[in-house]
């Protein structure tokens, strides 16, 4: 039964690959499918209707009201003018030093990245300082990297990314922001060593054209001017909350929107731009909230006792207990968090997790240690992601090219990942 089990999961993983599928419909299906096949009974306790469908859909319930909020506060940092002052501020005083101009907007995005994640983050940070980047010398691709490996640096302190790890793999919230301190460090050194090494490894390119940069439309707050100084607090008044004061992650998120509300509209404005900003972040957050129902579902499947009993002997047989072969097998699988493949956590990865914990091969910290690791690599370089693939074409290159530039960097950031997983947890 474990190995019928694992050749369904190949078969998604195949469907989400060659796009006969999409990913959260793959999920379900793949799910339902696993649920009959571990011998899961239609009703009931355990069952198929009542377990995996009833129970797993809004299992992440808190992560889907994070990300709602997570999209609702972008798009106020967007209408707002804040994102783009933030960016405007940074190329202003960078001049036509194309390390300062790049490292300030590296700066932008990790801030940004602590917010709101995909493409609506790169959007924020790369509308302005993608071509701002390109216009002083800084390669296409490598522009285009920057914002990457900025939101990727910022990703260890996006709350919702918090809420879901805790949920999804039943931690605690303060476990998760423990790790997550930990992995900080190694985000933030390869996105620095990457605009170092890649701006001067490349050199100055003086000659570029930005095709895709004409046919974006200019913002209304950009029009009108930049946002109060005071504004620009915005993106770390729920880190403070939620970092200097363990304030809930929900509470912290509100505050944040309260904060850049107050903070740039006038009063008699409020009620319209709460309700624009908050009806457009829906059109925003709807992606991800129904990979979020897929993703309950899966882990739901993957839970019921016959799975965890049909998969336990094939996983554990092959899953290193060694701290060095654990570090050495699970970063050369690396590649395999790639193009939606089965070590992608916000897909057939999260199932894998999932089974990790419910068959006991691994402690759900340490599950924990190799979700987020992948996900630094997932979130940059894999050309399928919305927010690899927007800010390649915004600077006129292919999501191919980012990955290969910038692969190098985050599988570092696994490494370092695995690494303290392994010394901290095994």
């Amino acid at each position: 039964m474990g190995v019928v089990i694992l050749l369904v999961m190949a078969a998604g993983v195949a469907a989400m690959l060659t796009r006969r599928l999409p990913t959260a419909f793959a999920l379900v299906i793949l799910a339902v499918v696993i649920a009959f096949v571990a011998g899961a009974p239609l009703t009931g306790e355990n069952s198929v209707l009542d377990t995996v469908l009833q129970q797993g859909a809004p299992a992440l319930g808190a992560t889907m009201i994070a990300i709602l909020l997570g999209s609702w506060l972008g798009r106020l940092l967007d209408e707002t003018g804040i994102a783009g002052t933030l960016v405007r501020k940074i190329v202003e005083f960078g001049g036509d030093r194309p390390v300062v101009v790049a490292l300030g907007v590296l700066g932008v995005s990790t801030l940004v990245g602590t917010v709101t994640g995909s493409a609506p983050a790169a959007m924020l940070a790369g509308i302005i300082g993608i071509p701002a980047m390109i216009a002083v010398g800084i390669p296409k691709v490598t522009a285009a990297g920057t914002i990457l490996m900025g939101i990727a640096a910022g990703v260890p302190f996006e709350l919702p990314v918090w809420q879901f790890f805790s949920t999804a793999l039943e931690l605690p919230v303060e476990t998760v922001r423990g790790f997550m301190i930990k992995l900080f460090p190694f985000a933030l050194a390869a996105a620095v060593l990457f605009v170092l090494v890649e701006t001067r490894r490349r050199g100055v390119e003086h000659a570029w054209s930005l095709k895709s940069a004409s046919a974006k439309p200019v913002s209304r707050r950009k029009q009108l001017g930049d946002a109060p100084w005071y504004a620009l607090l915005t993106p770390v008044v729920p880190l403070v909350l939620a970092l200097g004061f363990e304030v809930a992650i929900l509470p912290s998120m509100l505050a944040g929107i309260l904060f850049a509300l107050v903070t740039t509209t006038r009063p008699r404005e409020m009620n319209k731009r709460l309700l624009r900003t908050l009806y457009g972040s829906f059109e925003v957050a709807a992606a991800p909230i129904v990979l979020f129902i897929a993703i309950g579902i899966l882990l739901a499947a993957v839970k019921l006792p016959g799975a965890v009993e049909a998969l336990e002997p094939l996983v554990k047989a092959v899953s290193p207990q060694n701290p060095v072969l654990f570090v050495l097998v699970f970063t050369l699988l690396v590649p395999l968090c790639l193009y939606r493949g089965p070590l992608n956590v916000y897909g057939l990865g999260a199932g894998i997790a999932g089974v990790l914990i419910a068959a006991g091969i691994y402690p759900a910290v340490a599950v924990l240690g190799l979700a987020t690791s992948y996900n630094q690599v997932f979130g940059v370089s894999d050309p399928t992601s919305t927010q690899t693939v927007w800010s390649a074409q915004y600077a006129g290159v292919t999501p191919q090219q980012v990955m290969l530039r910038t692969l190098p960097y985050v599988w570092a950031v696994a490494l370092g990942g695995f690494c303290v997983t392994a010394a901290s947890y095994l």
